[in-house]
């Protein structure tokens, strides 16, 4: 449900600083101004048309991401040396797509940084200069982390792969406690609590509903749902090394998420040449049945240049999707930016079963709402309403204040020293 940064969803994003508990605008993060205060959840202000066109470009283009990856995983074509038409599996060529997507995210940061120079009063802020291959294990994680989600796409529904993906603030949480020092409030661990009961009932509409799917067996749904929970815990991991490693260089969003995508679109693509000879037997749904067959799917392509309209729909919506992410972050808050990815979950949802490519369970519904609560209350959504009655009001305020407490601490524990200083 959340961003992540890739991620397919997990992409790199500001809004990992709110999972990990950050709950101010990331520019302080960066060392960027911040020139007004918006409330995260009520804002004091009507947004403007272009934050309206900035949310909807959002989840728009958050929502053709996924649905675009499904689209491709759903068809039907000939593979390459008179090979009968079987479904399109390349989960690796898709991943790879996503991170050239990524990647073109640095042609955009140079792009608006020209720009900005031409003016006479610069106002980017480019980040300072700093070694690019700390951006090298966060990369690999998420490399990892995307490919296991794209196998596991093809064998679940596209509205189960964006729900089961809220697993990422358990793992981020509890992996911030032990790595980085962080304390988390208990209106944090409740959501946690909350969030896994949500994810239990998901699975258990994926069971209930897997004996009824003649499009997936039941054994490939759960494999698949299991796939997508242990690629949170990558994704955690990538988390937890940015959090430590990356951001305290003052490193521009767009910049990063470019780098991340440079280095996973040439790996993955180099491991495209030895996956193309290893056997895995019936765990590839390819023809020759290895990890992936790369000449295969282009070969479907060529019968089916339908498919590439879904790979490039991919490729360009994750571009847009992180600028957009970035600049609601900026523009409005991280609070909205993790709502509009919530409603792009419920988008997904709609448009899968208009589609007709899943059934409609009460089941999925409410462990949507239960995933919905976990990740309201470890964001702190709660304490705007709490705010609101006078019997919680101080509780509300208490919460505030340790979490502002321990925002200063973590800043300040890693915060570049100055030459001063050192």
């Amino acid at each position: 449900m959340l961003l992540c940064l890739k991620s397919a969803d997990y992409e790199l994003s500001c809004g990992v600083h709110f999972l990990l508990g950050f709950h101010g605008d990331w520019r302080l993060l960066l060392g960027l101004s911040c020139p007004r205060f918006i409330c995260p959840v009520f804002p004091s202000m009507a947004w403007t048309k272009y934050q309206l066109f900035l949310a909807g470009l959002m989840l728009i283009t958050g929502s053709i991401n996924t649905l675009s990856a499904k689209w491709a995983d759903t068809f039907r074509a000939p593979g390459c040396h008179g090979t009968p038409e079987h479904a399109f599996s390349h989960p690796f060529v898709q991943a790879v797509g996503m991170f050239l997507g990524e990647f073109s995210c640095l042609g955009v940061f140079y792009l608006l940084l020209c720009h900005d120079r031409r003016r006479p009063e610069p106002s980017m802020n480019p980040g300072q200069s700093f070694n690019p291959l700390l951006f090298f294990p966060p990369a690999m994680c998420d490399m990892l982390a995307t490919s296991t989600m794209y196998v596991a796409l093809n064998m679940t529904s596209a509205s189960s792969f964006q729900m089961l993906r809220g697993a990422v603030i358990i793992f981020t949480g509890l992996l911030s406690v032990a790595f980085l020092g962080r304390r988390l409030l208990v209106s944090q661990w409740i959501g946690i609590l909350v969030t896994i009961l949500g994810l239990v009932i998901v699975g258990l509409a994926d069971f209930v509903s897997g004996h009824h799917d003649d499009t997936h067996k039941l054994s490939d749904v759960i494999t698949g749902d299991l796939l997508i929970i242990m690629a949170q815990v990558v994704v955690a991991v990538q988390m937890v090394l940015e959090e430590k490693f990356v951001y305290k260089h003052d490193v521009h969003p767009l910049r990063a998420v470019g780098t991340e995508g440079f280095f996973g679109f040439f790996v993955l693509s180099l491991l495209l040449i030895p996956m193309y000879f290893i056997h895995v037997g019936q765990f590839s749904d390819n023809p020759r049945q290895v990890l992936e067959d790369a000449l295969d799917a282009f070969c479907q392509i060529g019968f089916r240049p339908l498919i590439m309209l879904a790979l490039l729909g991919n490729t360009v919506s994750i571009a847009f999707f992180n600028f957009a992410g970035i600049s609601v972050t900026k523009e409005i808050s991280a609070t909205t930016r993790m709502v509009l990815d919530s409603l792009r979950t419920l988008v997904i949802w709609v448009v899968s079963l208009a589609l007709g490519w899943e059934q409609f369970h009460g089941l999925q519904v409410l462990g949507f709402l239960v995933l919905l609560v976990g990740t309201a209350l470890y964001n702190g959504l709660h304490r705007p309403l709490l705010a609101r009655m006078p019997c919680c009001a101080g509780l509300a305020v208490e919460e505030e204040e340790s979490s502002v407490g321990e925002r200063e601490r973590l800043l300040g524990d890693g915060r570049v020293q100055t030459p001063d200083e050192s």
